[in-house]
């Protein structure tokens, strides 16, 4: 298919707000793009926390080594080029924090989960050039819900093109809701140490989803998806990935507590970004650490 007509095919998923016709495009392919998601001024702060939390500036985050007294602080591109991944970064930056909830976020959210809904994990990519994708997966593998909830919403960070990595998608691959077999692969291509494989879709029912920064794909948790390597010469694609899901169902997610029975089993590390929590009662947690993640590690996501 030639840009053109994968610009001209994106159009048709690509929507100014919520309503309808983006949900009925959600239910039916898998994903929808949210114009604008975030002004300008939201995505330049988003990436000057980038660089902070690359410094070591916010606070603690597993792997990240705050510049000693006798050493120069790193510039900018050369503190962003260390990593390709934070997660949790929510935990100690207020900008990213605020970013679970942004408004227009939240409305088309609630538009396709329903009025109660919640996140459970933030993650800040920050691909260079040279830096790998991720191969094909489906995020309900890494994120387990009881009520397939699970929806991820991607925040292009930088202008997201095929040559330094955009996220790839295959429409309608959710439809079953079946998570399709996975093993261990090693492309240095690819970060993610896990792969999906033997689902009824080609690399030719693939579209790269070209977006301008400020704008958000987001897509249910058994879309198949994947990005590619950055393979620009210089610069960024940078993006912020978030993951949400129906508050009224129990999260089954990491190791249950000692003496837990499974099917009580609930992940509280939340925050609730609309609606209200029918596990209020039970509180909030806190679990996860921010963290680098070293190479060829799970958790796949872009």
């Amino acid at each position: 298919m030639t840009a053109a007509g994968t610009a001209s095919l994106l159009d048709a998923h690509t929507f100014g707000a919520a309503g309808p016709d983006l949900v009925a495009s959600f239910r039916t392919h898998g994903f929808v793009v949210l114009d604008a998601a975030l002004s300008g001024v939201e995505v330049a702060a988003v990436n000057d926390e980038a660089v902070r939390l690359c410094r070591g500036e916010l606070g603690e985050v597993a792997g990240v080594d705050r510049t000693g007294p006798d050493q120069p602080p790193a510039g900018d591109e050369d503190a962003l080029r260390r990593f390709l991944c934070i997660h949790q970064p929510h935990k100690v930056s207020p900008v990213v924090a605020s970013m679970l909830a942004q408004p227009r976020i939240v409305d088309a959210l609630t538009a396709v989960i329903g009025p109660n809904v919640k996140a459970m994990q933030s993650m800040l990519f920050v691909k260079s050039e040279g830096k790998p994708g991720q191969p094909w997966h489906q995020d309900e593998y890494f994120i387990p819900t009881r009520d397939r909830s699970l929806t991820a919403v991607w925040i292009a960070l930088d202008d997201a093109t095929v040559e330094n990595g955009c996220l790839w998608v295959l429409p309608g691959s959710h439809r079953r809701g079946v998570l399709y077999p996975d093993r261990e692969q090693d492309a240095p291509g690819f970060d993610c140490s896990i792969e999906a494989y033997d689902f009824p879709h080609s690399d030719a029912d693939a579209i790269p989803v070209e977006i301008p920064a400020g704008s958000a794909v987001i897509f249910n948790g058994y879309l198949l998806h994947r990005s590619l390597q950055n393979s620009g010469r210089h610069g960024f694609r940078r993006a912020l990935a978030n993951h949400y899901m129906s508050a009224e169902s129990l999260l089954p997610w990491m190791t249950p507590p000692a003496g837990t029975h499974v099917g009580k089993h609930d992940y509280r590390d939340i925050v609730l970004v609309a609606g209200e929590d029918p596990y209020a009662y039970k509180g909030i947690a806190d679990i996860a650490r921010p963290h680098t993640r070293p190479d060829k590690d799970g958790g796949c996501d872009r």
